[in-house]
């Protein structure tokens, strides 16, 4: 004798091997023994054996058609025993009662469960509805396989297209179109952004990444919206000074400015002015809620996001042959370099010079220095803001930069067109901690933590950059920097730049002015602000970091196939490259020492992640010229 019940949902035969009058002992037909409750068995059968009866029962059932045993059942509940009696006409062997079960069992929407064994028909409306959610999914289903197959083949359905970016941020996993993208990653193998690239969703590696942040960060556009930029609301004073500015190439938003005044008692004034938007862009502005949505300007190689409008930077940025607005810190420095002093003022100031790395460094250099400087315009200014940077920096007991280290300049011609799309990248390499370098971030250093001091001395709450135990944050308290060893240090000298900047130069307006500050102490609004800058500035770094570590592969293919560049061993097996900023992970390194200088051969590109493939080839000469990684808190 052989029974059949139910388990985990499933239908299961088994041979009786002993029985009470409330328990059974049974062995499945896979030799596995089961004790069951007799009121737990659904029906009792002789033939066939067990293991023979749900594969004819299952051959059974594909005869049985749902909607006419839908319409030959009563609607009262019924026993499935019973149903297969009056289905067959006579009494049904147990082929027979199966299968019926099964397909009662399969057809969930027509026939509800009502116990063991036990059904009844669904009512005629909610069966409709069913029926047609059942179509809804089946029609939804072909969509789904519609837009893989597409996708697959390389075409990018309309519906897919119109969803890209929020498929790379923020997908709705319950959008058809997501659906059909993920099935086509799954059969195709290919990552979304492989598969996105290969359906032509953008042009190239470079627009992918670009959208791809673009729709994290920038939502609405980068376009800015419809704006006035309003004149300093101060009536200012000139300055009677010659300022002048040392900057890269590229820099369009000049923040700084330095000028020299001898002092009548010996000495001098050394001015270092910045530029104010401040003075016309208040808090709570039109524009400054631009400033504020933006926090920062965004870099990145060949190309920036800026935090206010060209018309804005153009109306406040420090440019030769203009009177701009600025607030100024005028030091009043002795022949021997220490301070005797310092005030502070909102003015006009006359920019005479926009000085460019490019054109002074062939000339002012760690080794002109040593020797002596040519006979050229703002020679003697430059010596001498030099040598006052070099008596700061041994007071603060700080270098300014790491003299091993190097700082490395895109440049991307975008009218040239590549095999990788357009752009021409150049990389160049220059040593951090030139005497131009350590000039500008020396008087940047003391008019940050200058003006720290003077808010926080004023009880004018400000936001700061703080250093303690190896930790840089940001923080509303005036707190040490240990890194650069100042007392505090609250950054204000790139307001057209960075969105902190610009709130603690009104705050310090405000102070010069004799106005109440926009942010009082305890501010939620200024904490909230720093918070937000935190994120966004830490975001923006990352794109940036990530965007470099792209063009070094573009760099590296318009070597050529056959180029195989030099590196350095950094720890176990990552590699850092001579000539670019790039580190990679290498397999195939042997065990050397840190700093080992090797060469290598590039197997693979993957512009997507970025990544690349390295083998290494063979170990070269030392090379003293080691690029080293340490990073320099932002100034």
């Amino acid at each position: 004798m052989h029974v059949l019940f139910e388990e985990d949902g499933a239908f299961k035969p088994a041979t009786i091997l002993t029985q009470t009058d409330t328990s059974l002992q049974v062995e499945t037909p896979h030799g596995k023994r089961v004790k069951l409750k007799t009121a737990n068995v659904l029906m009792r059968f002789d033939r066939p054996a067990a293991g023979d009866l749900m594969a004819a029962a299952e051959r059974e059932a594909e005869g049985l058609e749902t909607e006419f045993l839908y319409e030959v059942c009563g609607d009262d509940e019924f026993a499935f025993t019973d149903l297969a009696q009056d289905y067959f006409g006579h009494v049904p062997n147990a082929v027979e009662s199966v299968a019926l079960l099964l397909k009662l069992q399969a057809s969930p929407i027509h026939f509800h469960r009502k116990g063991k064994g036990r059904f009844r028909k669904a009512p005629p409306e909610i069966l409709q509805a069913a029926l047609a959610g059942l179509e809804k999914k089946r029609l939804q289903q072909e969509t789904v396989e519609r837009y893989a197959s597409e996708l697959e083949a390389g075409r990018l359905p309309p519906e897919v297209a119109a969803i890209v970016t929020q498929l790379l941020v923020k997908p709705d996993r319950n959008r058809l179109e997501t659906k059909g993208v993920e099935l086509a990653c799954e059969r195709s193998g290919r990552t979304l952004p492989q598969l996105l690239l290969a359906c032509a969703a953008f042009p190239n590696a470079h627009a992918y990444h670009r959208a791809r942040f673009l729709s994290e960060h920038f939502p609405d556009g980068i376009e800015f919206p419809p704006h006035e930029v309003p004149a300093p609301v101060h009536a200012l004073s000139r300055a009677d000074v010659r300022a002048f500015s040392i900057d890269d190439a590229t820099t369009t938003e000049i923040d700084d400015a330095f000028s020299i005044t001898p002092r009548a008692a010996g000495g001098w004034h050394i001015g270092i002015h910045i530029a104010a938007p401040g003075i016309g862009i208040p808090q709570g502005a039109p524009l400054d809620a631009v400033a504020r949505k933006r926090l920062s300007t965004v870099y990145m190689p060949g190309d920036k996001i800026t935090m206010l409008p060209d018309d804005a930077v153009s109306a406040y940025t420090l440019s030769e042959g203009r009177d701009c607005p600025a607030v100024s810190l005028y030091v009043d420095v002795n022949a021997d370099y220490s301070i005797a002093g310092h005030s502070s003022r909102v003015e006009i100031v006359p920019v005479i010079a926009n000085l460019r790395h490019h054109d002074i460094e062939p000339w002012f250099n760690e080794t002109t220095l040593a020797a002596e400087l040519p006979n050229a315009p703002w020679r003697d200014e430059l010596k001498l803001l030099w040598e006052f940077a070099t008596v700061l920096e041994a007071g603060r007991g700080k270098p300014s930069a790491n003299q091993n280290a190097f700082d490395f300049n895109f440049y991307v011609d975008w009218d040239v067109e590549t095999a990788d799309g357009p752009g021409l990248v150049d990389i160049q390499r220059r040593k951090r901690g030139s005497p131009l370098d350590k000039l500008v971030a020396e008087l940047m250093i003391l008019a940050n933590s200058t003006w720290g001091r003077v808010l926080a001395d004023a009880g004018i709450p400000a936001i700061y950059r703080a250093q303690t135990g190896g930790r840089v944050r940001m923080t509303t308290a005036a707190a040490p920097h240990d890194g650069l060893g100042v007392d505090c240090y609250a950054w204000s000298s790139s307001p057209l730049r960075r969105y902190v900047d610009l709130v603690n130069q009104r705050q310090l307006i405000a102070l010069l002015s004799n106005e109440p500050a926009p942010f009082g102490k305890g501010s939620a609004e200024l904490a909230a602000a720093m918070n937000d800058f935190e994120l966004a500035y830490a975001a923006y770094a990352d794109y940036q970091r990530q965007m470099e570590r792209y063009w070094c592969l573009r760099w590296l293919r318009q070597k050529g196939p056959d180029y195989q560049p030099e590196g350095h061993v950094w720890r176990e097996n990552l590699v850092r490259f001579n000539d670019i900023p790039l580190v990679v992970k290498v397999p195939s390194l042997p065990n050397l020492d840190a700093g080992t200088h090797i060469r290598l051969a590039i197997e693979r590109y993957d512009d997507l992640a970025p990544d690349l493939v390295a083998r290494y080839v063979e170990t070269l000469a030392p090379d003293a010229d080691v690029l080293t990684t340490d990073e320099e808190d932002g100034l």
